[in-house]
């Protein structure tokens, strides 16, 4: 069964859904057993961040559907808000 984001933001409030956001840069990189993707989202100034098991085709340039939450991350001991993406998906 597939997750909908409607049931994922009535279960956890603190998740935010948005449709169709264009995806200005995606950064992949291996971290320990997991690949780390970055995206960029085109109107905001926020990296969106999410792991995964293996590498994912590129979504530069893409529209896509993320449901995610925002996060804090300390990057050489300068805390730096991030979005945690919990699920993302092509427009």
């Amino acid at each position: 069964m597939k997750s909908k984001p409607e049931a994922l933001i009535t279960k956890h409030p603190g998740l935010i859904h948005s449709d169709a956001m264009k995806v200005k840069s995606h950064v992949q990189r291996n971290q320990e057993d997991w690949v780390l993707h970055t995206l960029i989202i085109e109107g905001y100034d926020v990296p969106f961040r999410f792991k995964r098991q293996g590498k994912y085709h590129s979504l530069r340039g893409a529209r896509v559907n993320i449901t995610y939450y925002p996060a804090q991350e300390s990057v050489a001991g300068i805390e730096v808000e991030v979005m945690k993406v919990v699920r993302v998906k092509r427009s």
